[in-house]
């Protein structure tokens, strides 16, 4: 995989370097969308071997020229999705507090051993959380959310996975995690992240894929 490094600017902070796509050629290949986007996962795949940049995270999350590439994998058991909230210290602190539907996070060189995008989300997964028993991916889509400057600045790699055990825990990121179904998630939605929110819109209209 050939990812070349973007160089920073008036000395920002360099203690992470993450996986970054150019906005303006995103939306050359596919065009601007609100929400999630059903698309090849094989195409998206070679797009962003081929087109993606590392840059210093402090550079990315303000500059609306480049979408950062964010691995969002949400998990299901027994038609029940796994439901994490922030810390109030989170390091992103624009979700603080807020409830999230979304296993993953920005993608480091170090993660990266293959050309495989789900293995790069699957090990942002076992960064993030304990979990005890086997799972099938399903692929959801690519998500994008330009309603707010967290939005404008990341895109979203959208899985589900179905797992045949409860016995998932937080290691990471999160202060609480716990299974709750569609109905009690709606009870919560006010207070989701904008693209956890637009995931359980997804589900909700697509309920066959929690069986």
């Amino acid at each position: 995989m050939q990812i070349q490094s973007v160089p920073s600017q008036n000395n920002l902070h360099l203690s992470e370097e993450i996986l970054v796509i150019s906005t303006s050629n995103l939306f050359s290949k596919i065009n601007p969308w609100q929400g999630i986007n059903q698309v090849n996962f094989d195409e998206v795949s070679k797009f962003i071997q081929k087109s993606g940049h590392f840059m210093p995270r402090a550079h990315a999350e303000t500059n609306f020229a480049y979408k950062q590439i964010i691995p969002y994998l949400l998990f299901a058991f027994d038609q029940k999705l796994f439901v994490m909230q922030r810390k109030s210290n989170a390091s992103e602190q624009r979700l603080a507090n807020k409830f999230s539907l979304g296993i993953g996070g920005h993608i480091r060189q170090e993660d990266i051993e293959n050309n495989n995008v789900f293995d790069w989300a699957k090990r942002e997964f076992e960064e993030e959380v304990n979990y005890q028993g086997s799972m099938k991916a399903i692929p959801i889509g690519i998500l994008n959310d330009d309603s707010s400057d967290v939005g404008k600045v990341h895109i979203g790699i959208i899985w589900l996975i179905s797992g045949n055990s409860d016995q998932i825990s937080i290691k990471n990121e999160h202060k609480s995690g716990i299974l709750m179904s569609l109905d009690e998630c709606k009870k919560i939605y006010s207070n989701m992240e904008n693209w956890s929110k637009i995931c359980l819109d997804f589900l909700l209209q697509n309920t066959e894929l929690m069986k």
